[in-house]
């Protein structure tokens, strides 16, 4: 018996499936960086977020140095013997009897007045 070949016509579908499939790979990667934590919409985020620390960071920083400066009088090489004894009678509430007081109306009283 002679050998007989058998051909085929290959089916178009055959043709359009790593198409498809690279298609789909594409469009998935496509939409994460688009709408991903990490993707263009993410990123509009994240600068929100790194311009409000910076603000606080920067707040943070001021109100450090302000301490920072306070207790500088307060060591005992470059003690300020007026901030102690203003420091002391403020937290006291206490005066000394030869002092001269000065007693300001408060701004609740004024608010009551008019």
């Amino acid at each position: 018996m002679p050998a007989q070949t058998r051909q085929r016509k290959q089916s178009f579908l055959r043709h359009l499936v790593v198409p498809t499939l690279a298609l789909s790979a594409l469009a998935y990667f496509g939409f994460h960086a688009l709408n991903g934590e990490l993707g263009l919409v993410g990123r509009a985020k994240i600068e929100r977020d790194v311009e409000r620390l910076q603000a606080e960071l920067d707040k943070l920083v001021e109100e450090r140095q302000y301490l920072v400066s306070r207790v500088s009088l307060l060591r005992p090489e470059s003690l300020d013997p007026d901030m102690l004894d203003e420091s002391a009678r403020r937290n006291l509430n206490l005066v000394h009897p030869k002092d001269l007081i000065i007693l300001r109306p408060s701004k609740q009283a004024s608010l009551i007045n008019e």
